[in-house]
């Protein structure tokens, strides 16, 4: 296969985004849920309830992708959660971007909104991670 930006495109790739949506699947319920916790139940406030819902999801995804998606053994794994926590912040910013335009300016439901937010930013979590967080 051909490389494209240090990423060949193999079957141990494709197993690995596999795995990555699995991990990120799971990583969904728990944001949907702690979201819809904080919003609906505490009725903290919906940018609020997102980030908390967000920041959940990332610590039991790095968990996850580190030792299942990855097989990372990287022994260095504070400065490698502290670049996983960098590209989740930048998906936390996109998101909640996402979230303000489709919900507040285009006045979609705000569960669909983060739905979409949620698609677009697993792809920018899985490049970013497979190119910066866990390579070597």
């Amino acid at each position: 296969m051909t490389p494209v930006l240090a990423i060949e495109f193999n079957k141990a790739f494709f197993f690995k985004f596999l795995k990555f949506g699995l991990v990120g699947f799971s990583g969904l319920i728990v944001d949907f849920g702690v979201t819809y916790f904080f919003k609906e139940k505490l009725k903290v406030h919906k940018y609020i309830s997102n980030s908390f819902g967000f920041l959940v999801a990332t610590g039991t995804n790095y968990s996850l992708n580190r030792y299942w998606t990855f097989h990372n053994q990287d022994p260095a794994y504070i400065i490698q959660f502290g670049k996983f926590f960098v590209v989740s912040a930048v998906g936390l910013a996109l998101s909640n971007s996402l979230i303000y335009l489709l919900n507040d300016k285009l006045k979609w439901n705000f569960y669909l909104a983060k739905a979409c937010a949620i698609v677009f930013v697993s792809l920018w979590n899985f490049f970013a991670n497979y190119l910066y967080t866990f390579t070597g």
